[in-house]
């Protein structure tokens, strides 16, 4: 399973940014649970940001992004995107792509990007 992760950059406070995270090689034995972002900061722990679920009817955020970030994802494209307004300096870090998949015994295995880096200036 491979996830590519696109779209992270610099930008001034107040802008926007658009995440994309395609993946590929998912096995037909395979159904995707969940899909979800998470950053982190330099010297922090890595934290969740937002979370889909697998038909994307069930969306979770961080308290620190919520009313300005958005999840969505195309289940054609198998792509998750993280919509980022109102962006503040303490959004800088590096985002990750992560996803759950389900076996049909309801077992969990997750993946991992190579990380995008946003830089958010004041």
């Amino acid at each position: 399973v491979q996830l590519v992760e696109s779209g992270g950059g610099l930008v001034q406070a107040g802008g926007s940014l658009r995440l994309s995270c395609a993946a590929s090689g998912i096995g037909s034995a395979f159904s995707i649970a969940a899909m979800g972002w998470y950053r982190q900061a330099l010297g922090k722990q890595r934290e969740l940001v937002a979370i889909i679920t697998g038909r994307g009817n069930t969306t979770s955020y961080a308290d620190s992004v919520k009313g300005r970030f958005t999840i969505s994802r195309d289940n054609a494209k198998s792509t998750v995107y993280l919509q980022m307004n109102n962006l503040k300096p303490e959004d800088t870090s590096v985002y990750y792509c992560n996803i759950y998949l389900a076996t049909e015994r309801g077992t969990l295995h997750d993946y991992w990007g190579q990380g995008t880096q946003v830089t958010v200036s004041s």
